[in-house]
């Protein structure tokens, strides 16, 4: 598994596979709708956290499609505000969940300035939601806080690298 799958400590893990931070452009479309874009923020073998201004209350099935990968018939497991829990019905292959890893190993400056606003939105959202709601989206909130601070070390890490090499 990549080395941005991230778990957080003291915090009982619900899931059957360690998700990894990715930033990917992709679209949804439940039955008899159109498609709607979205922003897949993480995933894993069986699932993955998307960022949608529109979407699908949970336990609705939806289509999701994903550059590079074979479209995907999932279950919205959760949904707080703009973002949502989505389960596969077939989990991936580890192959492909690693192929599409593959040019995310250092996220841009970019995707980890959208990590923070993330975590700041989320942490905001959380203050006003139902119990449910507000404990996905804390979770969120710290899930992409974590990510952005390590994914910036690292971009950091890999600019010193550059700076270093012979020209």
């Amino acid at each position: 598994m990549s080395a941005s799958v991230l778990k957080i400590e003291d915090q009982p893990d619900r899931r059957r596979a360690n998700r990894a931070a990715l930033r990917l452009s992709a679209t949804v479309r439940e039955q008899g709708r159109s498609r709607a874009s979205v922003r897949v923020i993480d995933i894993s073998t069986h699932g993955c956290r998307i960022e949608a201004t529109s979407g699908a209350s949970a336990d609705t099935w939806l289509w999701l499609s994903i550059a590079g990968i074979e479209t995907q018939y999932c279950r919205v497991v959760w949904r707080a505000s703009e973002f949502a829990g989505l389960e596969f019905a077939t989990p991936l292959a580890e192959a492909v969940l690693e192929r599409l890893l593959q040019d995310q190993k250092v996220l841009s400056e970019k995707a980890v300035k959208e990590l923070r606003d993330i975590a700041a939105r989320t942490h905001r959202l959380a203050g006003k939601k139902s119990d449910e709601e507000a404990e996905a989206l804390a979770e969120l909130s710290r899930k992409c806080a974590v990510e952005a601070v390590v994914e910036g070390l690292r971009l950091g890490e890999a600019e010193a690298a550059q700076a270093k090499k012979p020209q």
